[in-house]
C-alpha cells in the first residue's frame, strides 16, 4: 500500500513538474522586460484555520500575518505605483493551499511571498527565517514544513485533490528531493535579501534561509519563498510581532527586501540604458588606454599645405578577467561600506542603472569558482561575471 501511494506521489509529481515547467516558460516569455511588474502577499491561514496560536490563546497567527500584509502592501503601492500588488486574501477568510498558488499563477506573478508566525512546544526558540522550496535537510525544517502542509486536512477531500499527499507521512516529502523549481536560485536571492534586511530589527536573531517542502511554493511559477516573521510561543518574538509597531516594522523590513529584489532582477534581466553618469566610480576597472608611442622624440612641424596625419596606434584589448559579483544598487557605496560584510577590495561597474558591486579578480572562471563557495556564505546571491575593457561582458 505505501508503495502503491508512493507511486502515485511521483507519478504526480512528474506531471505537475511538467505543467509547471510550461507554466513557467509562458509566464517568463510573457514578462521580457527585465522589471517586477506583479507580486503576490500570501497571508497565511485564515477563517476557521487560525494558524498558530499564543500560549496564553489570545493571539493567533492567522491575524498577525493579515495584519502585516496589508501593512506592507500599502507601503508597496506607495513606493512601487508601478507593480500590482495582489492578496490572496485581505479579510478572515480560508483560502486553500492550491488556490494561493493558483492566484499568483493566474496573475502570472513575478513574485510571490507567503508570511507566517512561527511556533515550538518550547518557549525558548526565536527569530525570524525564511523558506525556499526544497527537501529538508533537518527535522526542525521537516517539522515547519509538516504543520504549514496540514492545512490541507481542513480542504474537503484532500487526499484527492493533493494526489495522495499526506502531510504526516516522511515517504510524501521525497517530490521535493526529486524535483527543483525553476526559480529556484532567484527564490534563495529573495530569501537571503529578507533575512538581510531582518538583521535590522524588530527581531533579534536571525535564523537564515532554509529550505523545506511546503506544497504552497511547490505549486506557484515564479520565485517564491514562505518567511517566518518570528515565534509567537516566544515572550519577546511575541511583544513585538503582535504590536501596531512592531507589524510595521517587519512590514517595512519585507518592503525593502522586495525593493532590492526588484532591483537586483532589473540589473541583471533588464535592458536599461547602458550610458555612465557623469561622475564615472574611480574603483570601476578602467577602459584600456591608448599606449604611448616608444621613443618618442619632439619634431618641428613642416609647413605644407596639405598636412598628412600620423596613424593612430592600435588599442590593445584586455582579456577577459573574472569576477564574483556580490550585489548591485542604485547608490555608490563607500570603499568601506558595512553592506559588503567584511569583504576588502571591493569595486563596482557601473551598468544599466546600477552600481554592480564585485570582489575579486581571476584570470579563469574557474579560479573564481574556487572561492565562489565562501563568497555566498556572506552574500548567498553571489554569482561570477566576466569583465573586459570596464563592462561587463558575461553573466
Amino acid at each position: 500500500m505505501r508503495l502503491l501511494r508512493l507511486a502515485r506521489l511521483l507519478a504526480a509529481a512528474v506531471t505537475a513538474a511538467a505543467s509547471l515547467a510550461l507554466s513557467a516558460a509562458v509566464a517568463n516569455a510573457q514578462n521580457s522586460s527585465g522589471k517586477v511588474k506583479c507580486i503576490v502577499l500570501d497571508p497565511g491561514h485564515g477563517g476557521h484555520d487560525h494558524g498558530c496560536m499564543s500560549k496564553d490563546r489570545k493571539y493567533s497567527e492567522k491575524n498577525i500575518v493579515l495584519s502585516v500584509a496589508l501593512k506592507l502592501g500599502k507601503i508597496l503601492e506607495e513606493e512601487h505605483p508601478d507593480i500590482k500588488v495582489i492578496y490572496t486574501r485581505k479579510r478572515d477568510v480560508f483560502i486553500p493551499l492550491a488556490e494561493r498558488a493558483d492566484i499568483a499563477n493566474r496573475n502570472k506573478a513575478d513574485l510571490f511571498l507567503s508570511i507566517h508566525v512561527n511556533a515550538n512546544p518550547s518557549v525558548v526558540p526565536s527569530g525570524s527565517e525564511t523558506y525556499t522550496m526544497g527537501s529538508h535537510v533537518s527535522d526542525k525544517n521537516f517539522e515547519v514544513s509538516k504543520r504549514e502542509n496540514a492545512v490541507i486536512k481542513m480542504e474537503d477531500d484532500y487526499t484527492t485533490k493533493y494526489e495522495g499527499f499526506n502531510p504526516d507521512s516522511p515517504e510524501s516529502y521525497i517530490i521535493f528531493s526529486l524535483l527543483q523549481n525553476a526559480y529556484s536560485e532567484q527564490s534563495i536571492r529573495f530569501a537571503s535579501f529578507i533575512q538581510d534586511e531582518y538583521r535590522k530589527g524588530p527581531l533579534s536573531v536571525n535564523r537564515g534561509v532554509r529550505q523545506a517542502g511546503f506544497l504552497v511554493l511547490w505549486r506557484t511559477t515564479m520565485p517564491s519563498v514562505l518567511t517566518e516573521i518570528g515565534f509567537l510561543t516566544n515572550a519577546a518574538d511575541k511583544a513585538r510581532i503582535i504590536t501596531q509597531d512592531g507589524q510595521q516594522r517587519i512590514a517595512r523590513r519585507l518592503a525593502d527586501a522586495i525593493t532590492r529584489y526588484c532591483n537586483d532582477y532589473s540589473s541583471r534581466y533588464g535592458t536599461g540604458d547602458d550610458s555612465v553618469p557623469e561622475q564615472a566610480d574611480s574603483a570601476a576597472t578602467p577602459k584600456a588606454e591608448k599606449p604611448e608611442p616608444e621613443n618618442q622624440t619632439q619634431t618641428q612641424e613642416l609647413p605644407s599645405k596639405t598636412q598628412e596625419q600620423a596613424p593612430e596606434p592600435q588599442v590593445q584589448e584586455s582579456p577577459t578577467r573574472y569576477s564574483i559579483q556580490i550585489m548591485a544598487a542604485k547608490k555608490r557605496l563607500k570603499s568601506n561600506s558595512s553592506e559588503f560584510k567584511g569583504l576588502k577590495g571591493v569595486q563596482n561597474i557601473y551598468d544599466k542603472g546600477f552600481y554592480k558591486y564585485y570582489y575579486g579578480d581571476y584570470k579563469t572562471r574557474q579560479e573564481a569558482a574556487a572561492i565562489l563557495a565562501d563568497v555566498r556564505k556572506k552574500f548567498p546571491q553571489a554569482f561570477i561575471i566576466g569583465i573586459k575593457n570596464g563592462k561587463i561582458v558575461t553573466r
